[in-house]
């Protein structure tokens, strides 16, 4: 197969991000395209993003963020998914992502075979987050308001709804034990075999870097998920990830921990990718090439993106 790219956080909602996504440019054929969550906050907004890579990319791949998962009234919503809530709205835009042939975590991993030879498993996940990335001092139940002392609040407390589950903490917790059994499944398929990792949420909560809110790391991942990307961690067979790809942060970066690479890829607000508009720059190159993977860089650096 040919290259790999990912990109998130697009907030199509946007006007001049939708105006950007619209001049995203044709790969060769065989060209892969991760859309890592937080695409926009309704169907229509998954639609237009998906016809457009699409017709870009021979192959599409999707995760949801948290945007994805609102729910509003249905004076709002113009697509009758938006006016369901939680899982039951997850489930629908997975049928949406299928009806287009973009491939989702309830699908098959892909088998992506590289150029040289050494396949990857692309390993779609959905993970949520259950507010454990907090002090050790701080508990679950002290978690809102120790968040609130700083004035950190998450919209998803009005609009993503855990239905049918208790909390978004269960639903957190279900999700992780599908995935965990998951990668142990495909760890048997394809012994010994790399991953490529790819979530809204990051893995690691050493990966978070939000000077400005920090405190909003509660809705930022889970510790369940800690040690995914490690060879061996999902039986003897599992040979660990090489990359691991997500967003949500807004903050454009490469990170190796452990041998593993971690790219983090989001688009971010219009603000955001402000500097690299002026340097006319828009998602094409904004695009992170995630295989084949730039050289090699040492143990624990850490290279900024904010122009791609």
């Amino acid at each position: 197969m040919a290259r790999l790219y990912a990109i998130s956080d697009l907030h199509l909602a946007h006007p001049l991000n939708a105006s950007a996504w619209d001049l995203l440019r044709p790969k060769p054929p065989g060209a892969g395209l991760i859309l890592a969550g937080d695409i926009g906050e309704s169907a229509t907004h998954l639609i237009k993003a998906f016809e457009r890579a699409k017709a870009c990319f021979t192959h599409v791949f999707w995760v949801p963020g948290n945007h994805e998962l609102y729910s509003v009234s249905p004076a709002v919503a113009k697509h009758p998914a938006d006016r369901l809530r939680g899982e039951a709205k997850y489930n629908a835009l997975v049928e949406l992502a299928r009806q287009h042939g973009v491939l989702t975590p309830e699908d098959d991993w892909m088998l992506w075979r590289q150029p040289d030879g050494v396949d990857v498993v692309v390993a779609l996940v959905f993970t949520l987050y259950d507010y454990s990335f907090r002090p050790a001092d701080i508990s679950r139940e002290q978690a809102l308001e120790w968040a609130m002392e700083e004035n950190v609040w998450a919209t998803d407390e009005a609009l993503l709804h855990p239905d049918p589950y208790s909390s978004r903490d269960e639903w957190c917790t279900k999700l992780c034990d599908r995935w965990e059994l998951k990668f142990a499944e495909y760890a048997r398929r394809y012994p010994n075999v790399k991953f490529v990792i790819v979530n809204h949420w990051p893995l690691r909560e050493d990966l978070i870097f939000i000077p400005k809110i920090p405190r909003f790391t509660l809705w930022c991942g889970t510790k369940r998920t800690r040690n995914w990307a490690e060879g061996g961690h999902f039986g003897a067979d599992y040979g660990g990830a090489e990359v691991v790809v997500t967003g949500h942060l807004h903050v454009r970066r490469t990170d190796i921990k452990e041998g593993v690479r971690y790219e983090e890829v989001s688009l971010g607000y219009p603000r955001q990718w402000e500097k690299a508009r002026d340097a006319d720059k828009g998602p094409n190159e904004l695009l992170r090439q995630i295989l084949p993977g730039d050289a090699l860089v040492e143990e624990g650096q850490r290279i900024w993106r904010p122009q791609g």
